[in-house]
């Protein structure tokens, strides 16, 4: 069996103040950067900096630019692009369930995604590949096709993946509400010690704002909301909600976007269904992988499950805050053709 991420590439650790990787760690051209670029308070670090007009942590700003310098992607490759709280776990694991079913079949108790956590079979561009200093990784033994997982906005990757190549990219987000309840909570259970609570309020004004990580929202949506449109074959877009409620269509769709579509035996023997299965949230929660184990030496994984619901915003947000995060929608979201259904299940 391929090496998965966790042996295949270094890894960084927090410090606890500025992130990811210790700020030594930075290399001296990335902190001189940093210095010159606007800066907001940060959700799990103590500054968010304004880089290529999204609000990232200094080790990512250090990733990405390696990342834009040295990544060439070749046709094969798929990237799994998200906003941030939105389904990542669960979009990582359903592609990677899709594109390896010959090799890993669903039923087997030997499954990678058994394991392993879907962050370690579809690693992130960001924090785990080009995640340790400003190297640059050995990518040449990954088979083919290769995964990976990104949070980097559309204008923000490089040109051999927009224009290059005709590698794929599969995108999810989710209703602007729960998305922004779920970074809440879960910052506030991974934030190093040395930086107090988020209230939600705070947390609140800054989400709408635009000031979260990979934010603003509208913007990181709106850039793969329109390459999807303008180049269908090359950006998948998907929403959470829609995912949810009809699996199945939207397990097909994806297959046949990635050019493996499923068989008329693999639907009738039920292949599709126990993808579903495999990757449902009551399933990964409950391995010990996903119970005891950690990302990247960060934050257990258990943090990444919390409820998977649609709508739990209301338990959280008053009438006011969903009135004024509703006004934001509409302000940079309304005539795009974009729109969000958060009614709960």
């Amino acid at each position: 069996m391929a090496p998965t991420a966790p042996t295949m590439f270094a890894k960084f650790h927090s410090n606890g103040d500025e992130g990811a990787i210790d700020q030594e760690e930075l290399s001296e051209e990335m902190k001189d950067l940093i210095l010159s670029l606007p800066r907001e308070r940060g959700w799990r670090t103590k500054y968010l900096y304004l880089f290529q007009g999204f609000w990232c942590q200094p080790a990512e700003i250090q990733a990405i630019s390696t990342f834009q310098k040295h990544f060439q992607a070749k046709h094969s490759d798929v990237f799994v692009a998200t906003v941030p709280k939105s389904g990542t776990t669960w979009l990582k694991a359903l592609t990677f369930a899709i594109v390896n079913r010959q090799k890993h079949l669903t039923f087997s108790k030997s499954h990678p995604l058994l394991n392993s956590n879907p962050h370690d079979l579809v690693p992130f561009i960001e924090y785990t590949v080009y995640g340790k200093h400003d190297k640059v990784p050995d990518l040449s033994k990954i088979p083919e096709p290769r995964l990976f997982g990104t949070h980097i906005p559309f204008s923000s990757l490089p040109n051999s993946i927009t224009k290059g190549s005709n590698c794929k990219i599969v995108y999810i987000c989710r209703n602007p509400f729960d998305t922004f309840i779920s970074s809440w909570c879960f910052v506030n259970k991974i934030k190093p010690p040395s930086l107090p609570t988020l209230m939600l309020e705070e947390a609140f004004d800054m989400f709408c704002n635009g000031v979260v990580g990979f934010g603003p929202f509208w913007n990181h949506m709106l850039g793969y909301w329109n390459e999807s449109i303008e180049r269908p074959n090359k950006v998948l877009f998907l929403k959470y909600e829609d995912m949810k409620e009809d699996p199945v269509f939207h397990l097909k769709k994806i297959a046949e976007f990635l050019g493996c579509s499923f068989s008329l035996e693999e639907e009738s023997g039920g292949v599709i269904e126990n993808i579903i299965d495999l990757c449902s949230f009551e399933k990964m929660k409950e391995l010990e992988v996903n119970k005891s184990g950690t990302f990247a030496r960060i934050f257990k994984n258990k943090f990444l499950f919390r409820k998977a619901e649609i709508g739990d915003f209301v338990n959280h947000l008053s009438p006011f805050m969903v009135e004024k995060l509703s006004k934001v929608m509409e302000e940079k979201l309304g005539g795009c053709g974009l729109s969000f259904r958060v009614n709960s299940q």
